[in-house]
């Protein structure tokens, strides 16, 4: 491979980056081991980059190759696990194959039933089908209580409006950092969904790590207009974003997603 082919394979890869690692970690439920994967791929990549599909574009390229080493090592957790993976470990078991990677390229990364076909070798009909089953699934399998964390009063009424939608209960709405630690103190979430900026200026992240420091296993979904400012890489980042502007499906996608690797009390039997 030339310089020039060289230089501009890195910026194909590069410009997508932020997104490989929003969708390992939203898949793992972790940034540690969504990173570990996007890593893996990369190298896959360094290795043999006939296995980048340059006739394809190029995000749906780099997730292709993502799937090629998700489908025979990922997928599912080491035996043995404990704690928040054991419990995913269990649940997983209950989903039909391949359906949280659908629901994911599909609404989260918006892809379309073409590309998520390409990118899971299957055909545009499957994917469809299979977005349409996580739906149903998770619906059926998934209830818990959230913390909103919004100084917007429309969109966190918005949000307020699809999670109760989804059959899970609003434990309160905090406008600033000291509310949401306040509010959290009150009432334990299953999950919390955080804006970044707050209304006196505070800010989302502070809150949630002040949370977290007692409550580590808490999965947070983070909301930005600048996702890409969270997925460098580059010290504690979120496993669970969304950008702004968003849309229903892609909050019902990542709610459900990281209600998957909540406690056992938010799983339904």
């Amino acid at each position: 491979m030339s310089t020039e082919q060289a230089q501009d394979l890195t910026s194909k890869i590069g410009a997508n980056l932020p997104f490989l690692r929003r969708y390992a970690r939203a898949l793992t439920g972790s940034q540690v081991e969504g990173d570990k994967y996007a890593v893996a791929t990369l190298e896959a990549i360094l290795s043999d980059t006939s296995v980048f599909d340059h006739d394809a574009a190029n995000k749906v390229a780099l997730f292709k190759v993502f799937h090629s080493i998700w489908s025979t090592s990922g997928a599912t957790f080491e035996s043995g696990e404990t704690g928040i993976a054991a419990k995913a470990q269990e649940h997983l078991s209950r989903l039909t194959s391949g359906t949280r990677e659908a629901l994911l390229l599909h609404t989260i990364e918006e892809l379309s039933f073409d590309d998520v076909a390409f990118v899971l070798d299957i055909s545009p009909e499957e994917a469809a089908k299979l977005v349409d089953i996580a739906y149903t699934e998770m619906a059926k399998s998934l209830a818990g209580k959230v913390m909103i964390i919004e100084d917007e009063a429309i969109i966190a009424m918005d949000l307020e409006a699809i999670v109760t939608d989804m059959g899970h209960a609003v434990t309160g709405i905090a406008r600033t950092a000291d509310a949401a630690v306040s509010l959290y103190k009150t009432e334990k979430p299953h999950l919390i969904m955080s804006d970044i900026q707050l209304a006196d200026n505070s800010s989302g992240i502070d809150a949630v790590n002040k949370i977290i420091e007692n409550d580590p296993d808490v999965p947070v979904i983070f909301i930005t207009a600048f996702p890409e400012r969270l997925l460098t890489g580059e010290g504690p980042e979120p496993a669970f974003l969304i950008a702004k502007p968003y849309t229903e499906d892609q909050v019902r996608s990542a709610v459900s997603q990281a209600m998957f690797f909540s406690s056992t009390e938010t799983l339904k039997a």
